[in-house]
């Protein structure tokens, strides 16, 4: 009779301790995503065409001069 009370505290006693350790009433907190924006980088045909372009018709003009 001793050795059963004995177990079955022991088994009350288990389950109210996994009881307590699974989590409690608190919300759970949940961080938003991060998301990563990288900045487009810049390019450099948004100047070298039009120079391109005026040395072209420089050309163009300087051989029509005959």
């Amino acid at each position: 009779m001793r050795l059963t009370k004995t177990l079955i505290a022991a088994a009350i006693a288990t389950t109210v301790a996994g009881s307590a350790m699974a989590g409690g009433f608190a919300m759970e907190i949940v961080e938003p995503p991060v998301v990563m924006i990288e900045e487009a980088s810049g390019s450099s045909w948004g100047w070298v065409v039009p120079v391109v372009a005026l040395a072209a018709l420089a050309a163009l003009a300087l051989s029509e001069e005959d």
